[in-house]
């Protein structure tokens, strides 16, 4: 069989880019107010909600970060990697049964009321556990908080639960918020949502669907040094050549999260003015995943997925979608997670012939037109490079006579059709890594997540032997043990392929010269932003 090549120009042609821009008045844009300045940043969406120890994902910690704290936060060179946020130790029982916090003293809630365990206890219980994405994994086992004094909390867990998982977790999952404001309310429903009341450098001032979230500075905030910045205006920009162009006319002093298209990066770099910079977002690895939905009886069949996995070429992934800001990857773990990461798994290397080979003697025979079977693929919507990889999976699956049929919907209905309804054979999604399989990973390939969970396993996967191993690690309280069970954990994933992991990246920071202390951790697009400055 002749194995045509996929060139960049063909792949860009079934690209489309969303073509929009809404802006503050220029007038607005271009006023300095007075002491640490304001710096204009872009944001290229507005979730419906704001409330990180609801929602815990990036796209909300970008804004809420600033205004609502975690009890720790991930740093370069802090102990096990993490500094202190509302709490100021943490220490874990042998058993695995409980976990003490030391909370830090004379912090006050943005309207004046003083923050203490009591709510901790309160967002521990009643929202991170049961109502938050994440957390609802990380504290399964929580049963209980006490708080003996205004500075302690106490976590009691029915079964052992691995304090290396709780470390690991708390930038993620510990936005903490104020029990007087949510208590005896609906809790998923309660405006403070969306005009958050916090504990952090920032504090939320408006919203103006649209157009902009505007923030401003703390003046009681607990570190005395901060923040450096009098006010910090998101503006709505959700095409990324906007946010390029804004950059350049110095409309705007900020862009995160590759906000600027990549194949604009060297360009920009020349202009007089302006940095890019890769550095700190080292704890939010991306993962360019193919999820399959195991009901389809073709896909079902493990040699089909491996011919799947031996059609994509990594390399031309990486080189060509992500022009070299990316690596390509081995399994469910990435290669910066060296705490978990092994390369002894399964390899599948780009191999069309074999792969044709393989459905060949599996028995899945060509037509007259060259098509073994067809398949319904979904690229999810959130980034360029998601429907870029759509477009060239859907041209590498023709070369091994699959015929894959894209459907291209917006991200509230992509979510739907493929964790709610299973509409799907074959989808393109970018989880996150977030420091621990047991965070946001092991949900990708374990069983028994109802419908509805975005980012779950709604493939109709089973691997009893798989559910073992991620049952046992999150109750293994040494250390050396559950590393290693996640180190088999990735063995089984690469060998059965419930879903193949394509590439791994973090995302580039683009900014005018005079933003100081940017990327000062690994997760500094979704931290406080406390030292963050303008040169005078």
């Amino acid at each position: 069989m002749t194995v045509p090549s996929i060139s960049r120009r063909t792949l860009m042609k079934g690209t489309a880019l969303l073509l929009a821009s809404t802006a503050l008045a220029r007038q607005a844009l271009a006023q300095t107010a007075s002491g640490g300045g304001r710096l204009i940043v872009a944001a290229d969406s507005e979730p419906k909600n704001l409330n990180p120890a609801i929602v815990a994902s990036n796209g909300v910690f970008f804004v809420a970060s600033k205004v609502i704290e975690p009890l720790a936060e991930a740093s370069f060179d802090g102990k096990d990697g993490l500094s202190p946020r509302l709490a100021t130790s943490w220490e874990g029982s042998d058993d695995g049964l409980s976990v003490t916090f030391k909370l830090r003293d004379g912090v006050t809630w943005h309207d004046g009321k003083p923050f203490t365990s009591v709510d901790v206890a309160f967002s521990a219980l009643n929202i991170w556990k049961p109502l938050q994405n994440l957390g609802r994994l990380v504290f399964a086992n929580l049963e209980a908080v006490d708080t003996p004094d205004d500075y302690t909390a106490i976590f009691r867990f029915s079964k052992p639960t691995p304090f290396q998982l709780i470390r690991n977790a708390l930038p993620v999952v510990t936005s903490v918020v104020a029990k007087h404001i949510f208590d005896g309310t609906d809790i998923a429903t309660n405006p403070a949502n969306n005009t958050l009341v916090g504990t952090g450098p920032f504090k939320f001032a408006e919203h103006k669907p649209g157009e902009y979230y505007r923030l401003t500075r703390n003046e009681n905030y607990w570190d005395k040094e901060q923040p450096k910045l009098d006010e910090i205006i998101f503006r709505v920009l959700p095409d990324r050549e906007s946010a390029g162009a804004a950059l350049e006319a110095d409309e705007i002093q900020l862009a995160a999260f590759s906000a600027v298209p990549l194949a604009d990066l060297d360009r920009i770099s020349k202009v007089a003015g302006i940095k890019v910079i890769s550095k700190g977002y080292e704890a939010l690895t991306y993962q360019l995943v193919v999820e399959i939905n195991h009901r389809r009886k073709e896909l079902a069949d493990l040699r089909v997925r491996q011919a799947i996995a031996q059609a994509i070429d990594k390399k031309f992934v990486v080189d060509t979608i992500f022009l070299g800001y990316a690596a390509a990857s081995t399994g469910p773990v990435p290669k910066n997670a060296p705490q978990f990461y092994t390369p002894d798994v399964a390899a599948y290397d780009f191999n069309p012939a074999a792969a044709n080979d393989i459905l060949d003697k599996a028995g899945y025979s060509q037509g007259p037109d060259g098509n073994r079977f067809t398949l319904k693929l979904r690229p999810a919507p959130y980034f360029n490079e998601t429907r870029q990889f759509g477009d060239y999976l859907r041209q590498a699956l023709a070369v091994i006579g699959i015929n894959a049929e894209i459907v291209n919907v917006d991200a509230a209905a992509h979510q739907k059709a493929v964790y709610t309804d299973h509409d799907f054979d074959l989808a393109v999604g970018p989880p996150v890594f977030r420091g621990d399989p047991a965070i946001s990973t092991t949900i990708l390939v374990q069983s028994g997540t109802p419908a509805g969970v975005p980012f779950s396993n709604q493939g109709g996967y089973v691997n009893p032997e798989l559910d073992k191993i991620i049952k046992q690690a999150s109750e293994t309280v040494d250390t050396a043990a559950r590393t290693d069970l996640y180190r088999k954990f990735q063995q089984l994933v690469v060998a059965d392929l419930p879903l193949i992991n394509v590439a791994e990246w973090g995302f580039i920071t683009v900014a005018r010269d005079s933003v100081l202390n940017v990327a000062e951790n690994p997760r500094w697009a979704v931290s406080n932003w406390g030292d963050t400055a303008l040169q005078s």
